[in-house]
């Protein structure tokens, strides 16, 4: 993942944006330096598909003002240097993989080679087979090459995994965190938050329109206090305090001492104890209040 530059690449000054009475974004500030790696995390319905769709340019803020790249998102110079990768983009299913990333690369001054651009989406065995002929996770990675077409410097990636099987993902994720690493800047969504923490140098999350947590994984997942105490133990023993699944229980818990301590005076037998910080799940259900709530 790549340090910051100082530099800007999106910039939101106190914007917001409503629909009637509905506020699905409410005076937010965001910037984004150039050459980090970004994930945007929500519920359904916090506005963060609303961001998106601003600095894209494909909705105008009702207030304040934003900036991508230094320019206004629907300047076609801004565009040029901006890769989105969106759940669909209406292809017609006839063309072939290859010819679809011809038309795309058509639209850029410097775009990549159609070799490297099948390479990175791992799609260089199927450049000559029909759109209708993919199977959904191959689709998804066509979406990511045609959002390659141009050497972005700024790539969005919307839910970039839906779709693919473990393997796929895994590549898929190793490529974005190549391209991070070359100094672009990458904004990404997705509501597998393993992967976010894995490929983010930052983690924003929104709900209800407005910014609540802004920082680098570990610093999100250390707004919760508490910690998970995991361990197994092969006498059974009932304790509400734990979950239990087999020999293996866990608790999460803001004094880890006090429940061990407690655990040992009481005889029981531990073995494989670790004791660590919440995860990134944990950290976004405590800030956005809790189970009833999904990521998207």
């Amino acid at each position: 993942m790549s340090a910051e530059t100082g530099e800007e690449a999106v910039l939101f000054r106190g914007v917001s944006k409503t629909y009637g009475t509905l506020v699905a974004l409410d005076a937010i500030d965001l910037r984004i330096p150039r050459g980090q790696s970004v994930a945007i995390l929500g519920p359904n319905g916090a506005g963060k598909t609303t961001a998106l769709s601003l600095l894209l340019g494909l909705r105008n803020p009702t207030a304040g003002s934003l900036s991508v790249l230094g320019g206004k998102p629907r300047e076609q110079a801004v565009r040029a240097r901006v890769g989105a990768m969106l759940q669909s983009s209406g292809l017609p299913e006839y063309l072939r993989v290859d010819e679809a990333i011809a038309l795309f690369r058509s639209y850029y001054p410097a775009p990549l080679p159609i070799d490297e651009l099948l390479a990175l989406a791992g799609l260089t065995e199927k450049a000559r087979s029909r759109i209708a002929r993919l199977s959904g996770g191959q689709v998804q990675r066509l979406y990511f090459a045609l959002a390659l077409c141009g050497n972005p410097e700024l790539l969005v990636l919307d839910e970039p995994t839906v779709g693919l099987d473990v393997e796929a993902r895994r590549s898929l994720l190793a490529t974005i965190s190549e391209i991070a690493n070359r100094g672009r800047t990458v904004l990404m969504s997705t509501h597998y938050l393993e992967e976010a923490d894995a490929v983010s140098d930052r983690v924003v999350v929104i709900d209800r329109g407005r910014i609540i947590a802004d920082g680098t994984p570990s610093e999100v997942k250390g707004t919760v206090g508490r910690k998970r105490v995991a361990f197994t133990s092969r006498v059974a023993f009932d304790d509400v305090r734990l979950s239990r699944n087999g020999e293996r229980y866990e608790a999460l818990t803001e004094s880890p001492e006090l429940l061990l301590r407690d655990l040992f005076t009481r005889g029981i037998e531990i073995d494989d104890l670790t004791v660590t910080g919440a995860t990134l799940e944990e950290a976004f259900l405590a800030l956005t209040g809790g189970e009833n709530k999904h990521v998207a």
